[in-house]
């Protein structure tokens, strides 16, 4: 071989080694995941042994052997040891600064007695100066074991409360959000007494001032009629407020959620929201719904339009109007009155044509709509004037509105196809049918609750859309209950055994679509997280059990392994 031949060979051998090298360095995983169960919760509800990961983007999915040929001396092989991984989990309906100040204020989720609210009270005010609010959420007197021996319209009175908290204005929220309860003190600030009362309820439309059979009033207020004392309340300082957010954000990742949808706040969540993201702080993507009960607020975010974040941390497109009241303290809208109440049909909080006013625009400007409805009533008001501002622009495809119905529990048996018919997402939290459906059926009755509350499957083969949540602070930010009451429609202790109007459960690949694509779908950015599957973000939940195998009740003991956002490791169970 003359020299000429050599060199034209060394220089070959070394072109191709160069340019393997530059094609190896590109098909090198950052991290690559594997030795567990993976469910992609793609459109085939595959299953997979292995995912790798490159820029915080999943470049591949297969098997084992397939994916480990993306493995360079720089990879990160994270070993699952049998752990089960699934697509990050979406909460797609809750209450962000209230997940953390209910870890500041009274936490009342777990109080089973009147009593053990009275005692909670008590231990607060020997905590304070005389004079300083006491505030609160999460009672139920509906779920209470004992109920007190005064009652009102369902409801306990003030006067124990008031006895243990004489120079303590206290003001505490239902687990709901639609009731408060406070104390004597509260309502002297406020100026209700028995001669006060009937003037102030008739200044307060949607809602009610419980009042005994004397017209005394009982401490209980219902829906709007909670601001005549919460508008009293100290608003919270900037330092606390951002503690409640940075509370709320590591219980979110605790619990395996990536991706939160805040169901309704103002300019100063925004803007606090992008501050933490600047300052690297916010870790959970948001999805921000402007509050309808700021008018000021949508017409300034009309002229300007959506905010779609490249970076999808901080998105805001979507507006959340409050319609009706929960059934817990009466106030689902229903078409016929309550069956535990005579003549009483719950609240109209929000006139309809205001509802029909917003839902026109938003089509027109690019938002998407959120109503909170629960009764059925509400859904079917809501659902005509959807209908109606869709029809003054019929150009605009569903896919391009993503109209939802909050809740929906609620829902007369004729309009249940119309959610499909229309485009209309179901944002339901299934959580609510295994607390609400043991004390639901006193309030609607065994025909209504059977033909038309909860009906998952209904509402899936009409061709909608549902997705999934906890509704926090209403319930704990945690999806497994969740889930575990999709499929099994029972009570967190079991109950019953059969379940409760069992044809109606979501398969376990339905409800795991509900927490992951579907709520991707439900923020229109399914293309982007959802399913594991090239091309999309590595947003990740693993779990320490395989929640789609186990026995049902297992679920309710899976615990949260890890919580990975963008290939990023944000939490690890004993780390």
């Amino acid at each position: 071989m003359n020299k000429l031949t050599k060199l034209k060979t060394i220089f070959l051998v070394s072109l191709t080694l160069f340019l393997f090298q530059a094609c190896s360095s590109g098909d090198v995983a950052d991290s690559i995941y594997m030795n567990g169960d993976i469910y992609t919760a793609d459109a085939n509800d595959s299953k997979v042994e292995a995912v790798a990961v490159k820029d915080g983007m999943i470049m591949a999915v297969g098997s084992k052997s397939d994916i480990i040929k993306f493995q360079g001396t720089e990879t990160n092989m994270i070993d699952l040891s049998g752990k089960t991984m699934t697509p990050g989990f979406i909460e797609s309906h809750g209450h962000l600064m209230g997940i953390g100040y209910n870890k500041l204020e009274l936490d009342l989720m777990y109080v089973k007695t009147y009593d053990e609210l009275v005692e909670k009270v008590a231990e607060a005010v020997e905590k304070v100066e005389p004079g300083t609010w006491i505030t609160g959420r999460g009672w139920h007197q509906d779920k209470w074991i004992e109920k007190p021996e005064t009652m009102h319209k369902g409801f306990q009175t003030h006067d124990k409360m008031s006895a243990v908290s004489p120079d303590n204005p206290v003001y505490l929220r239902h687990a709901s959000g639609h009731a408060t309860f406070a104390n004597q003190r509260a309502m002297e600030m406020a100026g209700i007494n028995s001669l006060s009362i009937e003037s102030l309820q008739s200044k307060v439309e949607g809602g009610e001032i419980i009042k005994d059979d004397l017209g005394n009033p009982t401490g209980v207020f219902t829906e709007r009629a909670s601001t005549i004392i919460g508008r009293l309340v100290p608003r919270d300082t900037p330092e606390r407020q951002d503690q409640a957010l940075e509370m709320a954000i590591e219980e979110l990742l605790q619990k395996g959620i990536t991706s939160f949808h805040d169901a309704g706040s103002g300019q100063d969540f925004i803007d606090r929201l992008q501050r933490f993201k600047a300052e690297g702080k916010l870790k959970v993507r948001q999805y921000v719904m402007l509050s309808g009960r700021q008018p000021a607020l949508l017409e300034e975010w009309y002229e300007k339009g959506p905010m779609i974040d490249p970076d999808h941390m901080v998105t805001v497109r979507s507006i959340k109007l409050h319609c009706d009241g929960a059934l817990g303290p009466r106030g689902a809208w229903l078409l016929r009155a309550y069956s535990d109440r005579a003549g009483h049909f719950g609240h109209e909080t929000l006139p309809m044509e205001t509802v029909e006013e917003v839902a026109t625009i938003a089509v027109d400007k690019g938002f998407q709509v959120c109503s909170h409805a629960i009764g059925d009533r509400a859904n079917r008001e809501v659902l005509d004037r959807y209908q109606a501002a869709f029809e003054k622009y019929p150009d605009v495809n569903s896919k391009d509105r993503r109209f939802r119905i909050e809740h929906a529990q609620h829902i007369h048996p004729e309009d249940i196809p119309r959610f499909g018919q229309m485009g209309v997402i179901a944002a339901m939290q299934a959580i609510h049918m295994s607390s609400d459906r043991p004390w639901a059926i006193d309030r609607l009755g065994e025909e209504r609750i059977k033909n038309g509350a909860y009906v998952w499957q209904e509402l899936l083969q009409s061709g909608a859309v549902i997705i999934n949540g906890t509704d926090a602070p209403v319930e704990p930010v945690d999806p497994l209950p969740s889930f575990y009451a999709s499929v099994a429609r029972k009570t967190l202790d079991g109950f019953p055994e059969g379940g409760f109007e069992i044809d109606q459960a979501m398969s376990r690949a339905e409800a795991l679509r509900s927490f992951t694509i579907d709520g991707a779908f439900g923020e229109f950015d399914e293309d982007f997280k959802g399913s594991i599957e090239v091309g999309k973000v590595a947003d990740f939940t693993v779990f320490d059990k395989n929640i789609m195998e186990i026995p049902e009740m297992e679920i309710l003991d899976t615990k949260v392994a890890m919580t990975i956002i963008g290939d990023e490791i944000m939490y690890a169970a004993g780390e």
